[in-house]
């Protein structure tokens, strides 16, 4: 079977150093927008919890805690 992966390498394997390099900061880009993407969803995860509990209720029953 021959995967995207196992394709890729063979490319790599094939043409020049300048040209891997190339290769590689596309690769070290993909990762960082998805590194990127994974922070901004848990900061708006976050955020949503943050709502769930500022509410005048709980500030009510919380306030001589």
């Amino acid at each position: 079977m021959n995967t995207a992966k196992e394709r890729l390498l063979k490319i790599i394997e094939e043409i020049p150093e300048q040209e891997v390099n190339k290769i590689l900061d596309f690769a070290e880009y993909l990762k960082a927008k998805k590194a990127k993407s994974l922070s901004e969803d848990l900061t708006k995860a976050s955020e949503s919890s943050i709502d769930f509990w500022n509410n005048d209720i709980d500030d009510e029953v919380w306030k001589d805690v």
